[in-house]
């Protein structure tokens, strides 16, 4: 059994989805393991990751409006308002979806579907920096 760790850093444009799979999966044809498990993990509290579809971008559109509706921005709601407006509903959202995923790989490929992508999902109007680790465990 072998293992392989990794960090991509994705620069978000603000608030949105980014799709992160062509790097991921050009990193996982370089470990050379054919079957195994990959764990992705998003290293943050205001931004999180989702398996989605990746081609048609309404769905994305229609993903973060309705994000905005149950989680809207809105100052007095919330104590927590350090970081501005839009922190503590970026921290709700990322309680209702996942910071970590796995993936299995079969034939030194992650089983996803044909339409679907794995995203980062960034909860803040701010361009941000954020740390995706990778780990691969397989033979």
């Amino acid at each position: 059994m072998r293992q392989a760790v990794h960090t991509i850093v994705v620069a978000t444009g603000g608030m949105g989805l980014i799709d992160v799979t062509e790097e991921i999966t050009d990193w996982l044809e370089q470990q050379k393991i054919t079957t195994g498990l990959l764990t992705i993990f998003c290293r943050h509290t205001s931004a999180s990751l989702i398996i989605q579809e990746n081609a048609d971008a309404d769905v994305r559109s229609d993903i973060m409006t309705f994000y905005e509706r149950i989680v809207p921005e809105d100052p007095r709601r919330y104590d927590h308002n350090v970081e501005g407006p839009d922190d503590m509903p970026a921290h709700l959202k990322a309680t209702l979806t996942p910071t970590q995923l796995s993936v299995p790989v079969i034939g030194g490929r992650m089983m996803l579907a044909v339409w679907q992508g794995v995203h980062v999902f960034e909860h803040r109007r701010a361009p941000q920096r954020r740390e995706i680790v990778l780990h691969l465990i397989g033979e």
